[in-house]
C-alpha cells in the first residue's frame, strides 16, 4: 500500500482584500475576508487522486493546520476521494509563519507515519511564498521535487515526476518517501455527489464540542461521539500540539522569527502621460526621449 500526505489549507480569498484585512500585529484578520480551499492545493488533492485511480492500494490522506472550522476543506478533499482527514489545531498554532508552520506539519506528518509520498500546493495565495513545502521536506529529512505537473512513474523504489522550469520542463526521479510541490497544472476534480451525501456530515471532535450546550458533561459527550463517527467512518482525526509532539516554542509567534514590521496601502494615481502617434517617426521619437532620459540604454 502506498500512503499519500496531502497538506491542505484554509485561505482568506485574496479577490476580496480590504482595509480590515491585517489586524495591527501584522498577522491576517482571517475573519474580514471569506476562506476558500488554496487553489494550487485543489491541485496537489487531484493529483494524489490520480494516484490512486492509476494504482492499487494508494491510500490518501487530507490534513491541514487551522482553527477548528478549517474542517470544511477536510471535508471538500473526503467529498472529492480522499480516504482519511486529519486536523491539527491548537491555539498555540496562531500567528504561525513558514518556519512554524513547517514545524508543525511536520509533526503532524511523523505522527501520520508510514507515509510513501507528502503532497502539498506549490504555495498558498495568502503568503505566495513557496517555502512550507521544501520546509517540511528539510525537516523530515526527504527528498523534494518541486513545481510538479505530473507523475510519470510510481513504485515502491522510487517515483518520477515531471516539474515546471522556466522555458520547459525536467523529469526528475527520487527515491521514497518524497515529497512533492504541485503547480496549477491539472483540473481538479469536482467532488462527487455520493461522498458529499455522505462526508458533509463529517465531523471533528472541536466542531462537535462547540454544538453541545455550556451545562453539557462534553468530556463524556465526545468521547462517544469520536466512537460513534469512527465507526461510521465520519470521524475528522484531531491533534493538538501536545497530541502531535509539538515543541510549544517552535509554534505559533513563538517560533515565528518572520515578523511584519509595517503595512501600507498602496493606490496607483496617473499621472502625466503623452499620446505617441502610430508612426515610424512616432515610434523613433519616443525611442529617442526614452534614451535621452536614460530609461533605455
Amino acid at each position: 500500500m502506498y500512503k499519500v500526505i496531502v497538506f491542505v489549507k484554509q485561505v482568506p480569498d485574496t479577490k476580496n482584500v480590504t482595509g480590515d484585512a491585517m489586524k495591527p500585529d501584522g498577522t491576517v484578520n482571517r475573519a474580514a475576508l471569506p476562506a476558500i480551499f488554496n487553489p494550487e492545493d485543489l491541485n496537489a488533492v487531484e493529483l494524489a487522486l490520480q494516484l490512486k485511480d492509476r494504482y492499487e492500494d494508494v491510500k490518501v490522506v487530507a490534513a491541514t493546520m487551522g482553527p477548528p472550522n478549517a474542517a470544511k476543506v477536510l471535508r471538500d478533499a473526503l467529498c472529492m476521494g480522499a480516504d482519511e482527514a486529519v486536523l491539527l489545531t491548537d491555539r498555540a498554532f496562531a500567528g504561525s509563519d513558514t518556519l512554524a508552520t513547517s514545524y508543525a506539519l511536520h509533526c503532524v506528518a511523523k505522527k501520520i507515519g508510514d507515509f510513501d509520498l507528502v503532497l502539498c500546493g506549490r504555495q498558498a495565495i495568502d503568503g505566495d511564498t513557496a517555502q512550507v513545502g521544501p520546509q517540511i521536506a528539510e525537516k523530515l529529512g526527504i527528498p523534494q521535487i518541486s513545481y510538479v505537473q505530473e507523475v510519470r512513474e510510481l513504485s515502491k523504489e522510487k517515483i518520477v515526476a515531471k516539474r515546471a522550469i522556466e522555458g520547459g520542463y525536467e523529469v526528475l526521479s527520487s527515491p521514497l518517501p518524497a515529497l512533492l510541490t504541485v503547480v496549477d497544472a491539472n483540473t481538479p476534480r469536482p467532488r462527487n455527489a455520493k461522498r458529499v451525501m455522505k462526508y458533509k456530515k463529517a465531523m471533528g471532535r472541536s466542531e462537535f464540542a462547540s454544538t453541545l450546550p455550556a451545562d453539557a458533561d462534553k468530556a463524556s459527550a465526545v468521547a462517544e461521539f469520536e466512537k460513534k463517527y469512527a465507526e461510521k467512518g465520519l470521524l475528522i482525526t484531531e491533534y493538538t500540539a501536545a497530541e502531535a509532539g509539538a515543541d510549544p516554542a517552535r509554534c505559533g509567534l513563538a517560533g515565528s522569527p518572520t515578523k511584519v514590521k509595517q503595512i501600507m496601502s498602496v493606490v496607483l494615481t496617473a499621472g502625466d502621460f503623452k499620446n505617441v502617434e502610430p508612426t515610424e517617426a512616432g515610434v523613433s521619437q519616443l525611442i529617442h526621449e526614452l534614451i535621452t532620459d536614460h530609461t533605455l540604454g
